[in-house]
């Protein structure tokens, strides 16, 4: 880690490591530069998902099959929003997801995922 060599954790690290793990555990891995388990890591809110070495590549081929059969469009501004989350007042966030749903709202995934709905059926995406 940084502190080994006398530096101090850079390009937003202590500023995305504390909101992730809290002040006292970001303080320690910065200070200490101890290693942590994918486990702990995961554990923690670091990362979404620990997976083992032998199933990583069967584990990620299966999400992003999953994601690629999904409303797109719709996941590109769910994942804008959350991005923006954490440097957002309250006030603000919802104002974004407000201009965000507007969007979405209007493309034609969710008027194919409405449409599968209400007859029942899977639908076809097409990230539009």
């Amino acid at each position: 880690g940084f502190s080994r060599i006398g530096l101090v954790p850079d390009s937003g690290g202590t500023w995305t490591l504390q909101r992730l793990v809290g002040r006292a555990r970001a303080m320690g891995l910065a200070m200490l530069s101890n290693r942590i388990s994918a486990e702990q890591a995961e554990q923690w809110g670091m990362i979404w998902q620990a997976v083992d070495d032998d199933k990583l590549m069967d584990e990620a081929m299966a999400i992003a099959s999953h994601l690629a059969t999904q409303p797109t469009s719709g996941l590109g501004l769910t994942k804008r929003a959350i991005n923006a989350a954490g440097g957002s007042s309250l006030e603000a966030q919802l104002e974004l997801e407000r201009e965000l749903q507007s969007i979405a709202g209007r493309s034609a995934d969710y008027r194919e995922g409405v449409a599968a709905f209400l007859e029942k059926r899977t639908p076809n995406f097409k990230g539009e």
